[in-house]
């Protein structure tokens, strides 16, 4: 017992000892136990919720293991007599199955917790974007500017170029997805999240979910629902860039400039860089250069 009693000491040192080297920075990748880095604060509280059921694995794990050491060690054999046999311990049973059911209603609550914290969303965000998605592109539109000739400023793609979503930082960003044919999905790989755009959802009333970005840089988006042949080619940029400079990007494009005019205004790459548009007449001959191609059984896109 004295045994199992110093592991404990140990094995609790040790991770005091872990929290002390870290600084207590439990988003680093140690912490994160493989889980991807987000940027926004949506994903943040995903990693920590990621971060603690790891934790709690652990040490549910730590308690079993040193459990069966001490059975192992206490009630090993000494000899040839039949120990004292036990039918059933009420107790015990008791205990075992309250225990279970503790551990799963605190993951359930800190889960809950999470989710409304992820899903939540503000009755007045900083901005609003209405994100369309069609075979087989992008469309998104800042319905609260007022572009040339009236009509809110978007950005559109098309096979030769990707549509770049220009966001801000420290922004409450809402978004509406809503689909003008299939069913797509709507998938930033750093936002830890993604949402299907069902079509029939007028404005996506229905399909809305919010963000607060904390990192300025390129991050490539692409469509996660099979959608059809050119499913693959759906993919976007998102651009965050700072407050500021989104401010002035905005008021370029109102001004008549295009996406990439307005963003080479701010100092930023006019056009992609985080991922690039697929060649569709090389991919064309890819395939008709196949053996099925070449038996009339391919696509013909």
């Amino acid at each position: 017992m004295a045994r199992v009693s110093r592991l404990a000491r140990v094995g609790a040192l040790g991770l005091l000892g872990g929290l002390v080297l870290t600084g207590c920075d439990l988003n680093n990748e140690f912490w994160r136990f493989g889980w991807p880095e987000g940027i926004t604060d949506q994903a943040d509280e995903m990693r920590k919720l990621w971060t603690g059921s790891v934790i709690a694995a652990l040490i549910v794990g730590i308690i079993v293991w040193a459990l069966i050491l001490w059975a192992v060690v206490r009630y090993r054999k000494r000899g040839d007599e039949l120990p004292r046999q036990t039918a059933y311990n009420l107790p015990l049973e008791i205990v075992y199955t309250i225990i279970p059911f503790i551990i799963i209603a605190v993951l359930f609550f800190f889960t809950v917790v999470t989710q409304n914290k992820v899903q939540q969303r503000s009755a007045d965000p900083d901005l609003t974007v209405a994100v369309n998605a069609f075979k087989w592109n992008w469309q998104f539109v800042y319905p609260d500017s007022n572009g040339p000739g009236g009509t809110p400023v978007n950005t559109v793609g098309n096979s030769e170029e990707i549509p770049i979503l220009v966001l801000p930082t420290g922004r409450t960003i809402r978004f509406e997805v809503a689909s003008a044919d299939v069913i797509h999905s709507f998938w930033v790989p750093e936002f830890l999240f993604k949402l299907d755009v069902i079509p029939g959802n007028e404005n996506g009333r229905n399909n809305v979910f919010q963000v607060t970005v904390n990192r300025t840089g390129a991050y490539v988006g692409r469509c996660a629902e099979l959608c059809g042949t050119y499913h693959a080619f759906m993919n976007f940029e998102v651009r965050a860039v700072s407050g500021s400079d989104f401010d002035a990007y905005i008021a370029a494009r109102q001004a008549g400039q295009s996406t990439a005019q307005a963003l080479e205004s701010i100092g930023q790459p006019g056009t992609s860089v985080a991922t690039h548009p697929f060649d569709l007449v090389k991919d064309y001959q890819q395939r008709k250069d196949t053996p099925a191609g070449q038996n009339g059984s391919g696509s013909n896109g």
